[in-house]
């Protein structure tokens, strides 16, 4: 702590004597948080300040001669001096944001709104209050409980479609795709002898698709689709062996929900969840799915359409809108070097450690930068992941997968068939593949130190 306030107080005074040397009065910008990553050979380190959605990392020099300390981010004209008094408190000072914690500055509505659509997340339906007749799940906290509503789940799903030599992706709709549901109700099983909803015919892939946490997702819906775009390069222009590229919908908007970030925003992501994982029918979506592209038989679906109305869709789309990302733990130690070797090794070239939403009439998510790990592009990952297509997005392409609450996880990749963060990095291909050759590059010691990052997010 004492070569941390040292350096705190060198800047400090490297500043005023800047100032006073060119007979001018010092502005003062004071920054509060936790100093990480102290480097004293050149006087640099980070400041991690505010907690959850407002979290974000300034990183400070030493000033050259005849320069003020500033954030690198924020370098002021020459003619400009800053003095930066750097604000030194524990880390536990900060409230920190816990895994189903809604996210700070809402209204008092809008925090009963969570409230109330949590209650609606976590509701089990029933063959009466219109669950199936095919579904996944009987609510959503069923595949999104771990450790709380909102977070993973034990579930894997059944997706696919057909990619044609032409280039053109085919969901599958007329066959019962993209998903496929691996449950059925007595009553249909009863009618058809299903208990499952059979593979497409023509489909030319099949994927496995665990359940996410799904942390921070208002917040994501709220990054502006120009951010998106520009973080985009398919031609790969700055020659870094990656090519990120954005997804559209079907009717030619940006997506980014999903692992093949095909669906555009939250809203639609969970009404199409309802029906699609529970056979829910909704305003939004107010048809069932077929039966494997067939009608479903008669008597088998007693519940009248819609199942849900507006205001519980509502509800629980605000319940997800409003669920905050878990703050990172303290990153000291060798988590304190991983988050520099992640950096240094390519793994924020795609999973960039912050963005930042765009305008917004909530307030809570209005202009905020967060942690998020992603830039939603999707990246080819090599022939070794590839399964199924859905947009533009081919077979081997899926989206960066954000990594806030990645420490909660108990599997990892689409498909979950890494069982550890070191085996989810090894298995990158493709794009992924020149970060995971300098992730084996490094030293035992090295590697776990960027594990033991990983384990804070």
């Amino acid at each position: 702590m004492k070569r941390i306030a040292s350096a705190a107080l060198l800047l400090v005074l490297a500043s005023t004597l800047v100032a006073v040397a060119a007979q001018q009065q010092p502005a003062y910008t004071s920054i509060q948080g936790t100093v990480h990553a102290l480097q004293p050979k050149t006087g640099s380190f980070d400041v991690v300040t505010g907690v959850g959605m407002s979290l974000r990392i300034v990183h400070l020099v030493a000033p050259p001669a005849g320069e003020a300390a500033v954030p690198l981010s924020a370098r002021p004209a020459p003619a400009t001096s800053v003095l930066l008094l750097v604000a030194l408190v524990a880390s536990g000072c900060a409230k920190p944001v816990h895994p189903g914690d809604p996210i700070s500055g809402l209204t008092a509505e809008q925090r009963d709104r969570f409230r109330r659509g949590r209650a609606v997340f976590d509701s089990v339906f029933t063959p009466e209050t219109g669950l199936g007749p095919l579904f996944n799940s009987a609510a959503c906290g069923e595949c999104h409980e771990d450790p709380v509503s909102g977070g993973s789940g034990e579930e894997v799903e059944v997706h696919a479609t057909a990619f044609h030599a032409d280039g053109n992706c085919d969901p599958l709709a007329d066959q019962g795709g993209p998903v496929i549901q691996q449950d059925a109700t007595p009553a249909l099983k009863a009618a058809l002898g299903l208990d499952k909803e059979p593979l497409p015919k023509d489909a030319t892939g099949r994927g496995l698709r665990t359940s996410l946490a799904i942390f921070g997702r208002g917040l994501l819906d709220a990054v502006p689709d120009s951010d998106i775009v520009s973080y985009a390069d398919p031609d790969d222009r700055n020659h870094d062996g990656i090519s990120g590229r954005v997804n559209r919908f079907v009717d030619g908007r940006i997506g980014r929900f999903g692992r093949k970030a095909f669906v555009p925003t939250l809203s639609e992501f969970n009404a199409g969840a309802f029906v699609i994982e529970q056979g829910i029918t909704n305003p939004a979506v107010p048809t069932e799915e077929s039966i494997g592209g067939g009608p479903i038989p008669a008597g088998v679906d007693p519940a009248p359409d819609p199942e849900i109305n507006q205001e519980a869709l509502d509800l629980t789309t605000d319940f997800v809108r409003f669920l905050a990302p878990p703050s990172p733990l303290r990153q000291t130690g060798a988590a304190g070097k991983g988050r520099h070797l992640f950096d240094q090794i390519g793994c924020a070239s795609c999973h960039l450690p912050t963005l930042r939403t765009g305008k917004n009439s909530i307030r809570a998510l209005d202009r905020k930068q967060f942690f998020a790990y992603t830039d939603l592009l999707v990246h080819d990952m090599g022939p070794d992941l590839a399964d199924i297509c859905l947009g533009l997005a081919t077979p081997p392409e899926f989206r960066t997968e954000p990594l806030v609450g990645v420490r909660l996880a108990h599997h990892f990749l689409h498909d979950g068939r890494a069982a550890t963060l070191d085996q989810a990095i090894e298995l990158h291909g493709g794009e992924g593949s020149g970060a995971r050759d300098r992730f084996k590059a490094l030293t035992p010691k090295e590697r776990d130190a960027v594990i033991a990052f990983l384990k804070t997010l």
